[in-house]
């Protein structure tokens, strides 16, 4: 079953931009809380950015804080990461993922789950010159 078109991934140089999107298919995101999450190779899985629609507190890790955006269009029922000032070290699959409000009480308890009820089907971004 998909429950997102995930779509954006692709070659940026250091210091470029790209912009993620995923959108969802089949539940409404009024109803979810988000977040993308990104694996490297021999790395595990890390929560970079979530959005809480609870209390509508967005987290970032330190990795990506200042230079990543996480948001939202309800009437698209489409996510998006803005990713800007890329270095090498953002090279990896990017996940989008969703789990019911309820279940997750802000945007930082949503980036360190690993099992979530919804998933992306992931996008290579790879930074590189």
């Amino acid at each position: 079953q998909v429950h997102f078109v995930e779509s954006g991934g692709g070659l940026a140089q250091p210091g470029g931009s790209l912009r993620l999107s995923c959108k969802a298919s089949g539940f409404s995101l009024d109803y979810y809380t988000i977040g993308w999450f990104r694996q490297s190779p021999g790395k595990e899985l890390e929560g970079v950015s979530c959005l809480s629609s609870s209390d509508g507190s967005a987290f970032y890790s330190d990795s990506v804080k200042g230079r990543f955006t996480i948001s939202k269009d309800n009437a698209k029922n489409t996510m998006y990461l803005q990713m800007n000032s890329l270095t090498p070290e953002d090279t990896a699959v990017y996940y989008c993922g969703a789990e019911p409000t309820h279940y997750v009480p802000n945007g930082q308890a949503m980036c360190a789950k690993r099992h979530l009820e919804r998933w992306g089907q992931g996008a290579l971004v790879t930074v590189s010159s």
